[in-house]
């Protein structure tokens, strides 16, 4: 039942990181938009060339900001990489039955007898 949990979880994830593909790229594209920009301002010599870049980086900004919600795409990515980890430590965590009837007899037995 957890396997299917994580899997219905995953995959509501997977269609959120998959619909927030396009924002995710153009967030990154302006981020490093406007971080050359700030570079590019905090070394102009002169106002024009300060004034042009601010005027890109505020351009820059804006687009990042018009590309918000591609922070629901990385919260995706987030959990699936949560969803990953879980379902590789239910693999492991889960002790592994015998169908040697010898073998469950025996693990009974102990039980039976420490009551």
């Amino acid at each position: 039942m957890k396997k299917f949990g994580l899997l219905v979880i995953g995959g509501i994830a997977a269609i959120v990181l998959l619909a927030n593909l396009g924002p995710m790229a153009g967030l990154a594209i302006g981020l490093a938009i406007l971080y050359f920009a700030f570079k590019k301002f905090t070394g102009a010599e002169t106002t024009g060339k300060k004034v042009l870049w601010g005027a890109i980086g505020v351009l820059a900004l804006c687009a990042s900001i018009s590309n918000l919600p591609a922070i629901l795409g990385v919260v995706a990515i987030y959990v699936l990489y949560v969803v990953y980890k879980k379902w590789n430590d239910h693999a492991i965590s889960e002790p592994a039955v015998s169908d040697d009837p010898f073998t469950n007899f025996e693990r009974q037995w102990a039980e039976l007898k420490k009551n």
